[in-house]
């Protein structure tokens, strides 16, 4: 699956940037860039376009205004936007007509990377419909890394060395196949959710997500990966046999 993007900026050095880091990032086609909103809104009626990263602040039409638009269209959950603006005081703004993401200018390609990536998984779950396949084609299109705040850096983490995260008071333990201790990240196990695609994790519990690649075995609502032995919670069982189901079958 790639992600059909556009990226609206009215700076043109800004614009370049995103567009660059558009076109490195596997997951994501490039459909259109456009300096204002206007012209932005005219292609996005007519087009499938499924993600929009743009500036807030512009002439005519700004961000703001267009996610307004864009909001009050029929399957509007099929265009998502990604804000990238130098005004953190927008940032309110912005999750009030649910942006999926927000960039503060000026940003890097791992900030961007994960923004992407959040709306990868945002629409791998918009497509869950689709039962879990494992094919060569699919892994493929599935991003292989995410970046983590790990103290005062940001920690490439491959995904298939995630055997699962723990809740831990503010932050979360990721633990890794390759490494004995767990990797302490400042943010929440909801926004892990939100980052890692559902065909390779789930949530199991309020306090757990594990990679469905790493389970060792099942018994009486209890995963084993490893030496660790996880609970399922009640509010989870339901998803979690039906994905048992399509294992076993």
């Amino acid at each position: 699956m790639k992600l059909k993007c556009v990226a609206i900026d009215d700076e043109p050095l800004a614009l370049d940037l995103i567009c660059k880091f558009i076109e490195q990032t596997s997951f994501l086609q490039l459909e259109g860039r456009f300096s204002n909103g206007i012209e932005a809104l005219g292609f996005i009626n007519q087009n499938e376009v499924q993600l929009i990263f743009m500036d807030i602040q512009m002439p005519d039409l700004s961000g703001m205004e267009l996610a307004r638009v864009l909001d009050g269209k029929k399957n509007s959950d099929r265009t998502r936007i990604i804000f990238a603006t130098a005004y953190h005081q927008f940032a309110i703004e912005g999750y009030k007509v649910e942006a999926l993401d927000y960039l503060l200018k000026p940003y890097s390609y791992e900030e961007f990377l994960n923004a992407a990536t959040k709306a990868f998984s945002y629409f791998e779950k918009l497509n869950s419909a689709a039962p879990i396949s494992s094919s060569p084609a699919e892994s493929h299109a599935i991003p292989e890394y995410i970046f983590l705040k790990v103290e005062y850096q940001l920690v490439k983490v491959i995904l298939k060395d995630i055997a699962f995260v723990e809740a831990y008071k503010d932050y979360v333990k990721v633990h890794l196949i390759s490494k004995p201790n767990p990797l302490l990240s400042l943010t929440s196990l909801k926004s892990m959710e939100e980052l890692l695609p559902s065909s390779h994790f789930m949530r199991v519990h309020r306090s757990f997500i594990v990679s469905l690649d790493h389970i060792d075995s099942v018994s009486k609502n209890v995963i084993q990966i490893g030496k660790h032995h996880i609970a399922v919670g009640d509010n989870y069982k339901e998803a979690f046999l039906e994905f048992l189901s399509k294992w076993m079958n």
